[in-house]
């Protein structure tokens, strides 16, 4: 009964984080990605042979691609993930600079079936919310948290989100793994021991 709780309060979220995310003009979002891109760059350690998972945005999600691509420019691995089914873990697929993306589903782009394979050390999570302890408002379909979780390791999470997509508190069920930073317009907050 508890599980239904918290997803009867997080639906209420998820419609407060998307009206607001919704309210942002086009230039708002654009001036954004770019401080949330330069503030990654600035502040988020990685190491050069590290695998990094992205996002291709869908909706008003904010815009990672500036990463993404400096990332790869910079000779960065770097993984797109592709929804494999409904309650399946998402496939992590290596976008190479060289290779077209094609349609995978929900408005997003993906590396194709034959691409490689890998475990990111750092994987650059989509959210529509998040409050000041790490915890991560997803959609509600379990993807990222299905993915982690078959993982052989935990890679360092980085929600990537607009300021305005701060809530006061997402409730936390047992299998929402929190989030080592989160990156906004207004800069980078850690979580926990991560830095």
């Amino acid at each position: 009964m508890a599980d239904l709780s918290i997803e009867d309060a997080k639906a209420g979220l998820r419609r407060q984080a998307h009206a607001a995310r919704a309210a942002l003009t086009q230039s708002e979002r654009e001036d954004a990605a770019e401080a949330v891109a330069a503030a990654f760059f600035e502040n988020i350690a990685f190491a050069p042979e590290d695998v990094i998972a992205g996002y291709w945005r869908i909706r008003d999600e904010l815009d990672c691609q500036p990463i993404l691509i400096r990332l790869m420019d910079g000779g960065q691995t770097v993984l797109l993930p592709v929804v494999q089914g409904e309650d399946a873990p998402l496939d992590l697929r290596v976008w190479e600079a060289d290779q077209p993306l094609y349609e995978a589903g929900f408005g997003t782009l993906a590396p194709s079936d034959l691409a490689p394979r890998a475990e990111p050390d750092l994987v650059l999570v989509p959210l529509l919310g998040f409050d000041s302890a790490g915890t991560r408002l997803g959609y509600g379909g379990g993807y990222y948290d299905r993915t982690l979780a078959t993982l052989a390791r935990k890679p360092l999470l980085v929600g990537l989100a607009f300021a305005a997509q701060e809530l006061e508190q997402v409730p936390r069920a047992p299998h929402d793994m929190p989030l080592d930073a989160v990156i906004t317009e207004q800069g980078v907050r850690f979580f926990g021991t991560s830095q």
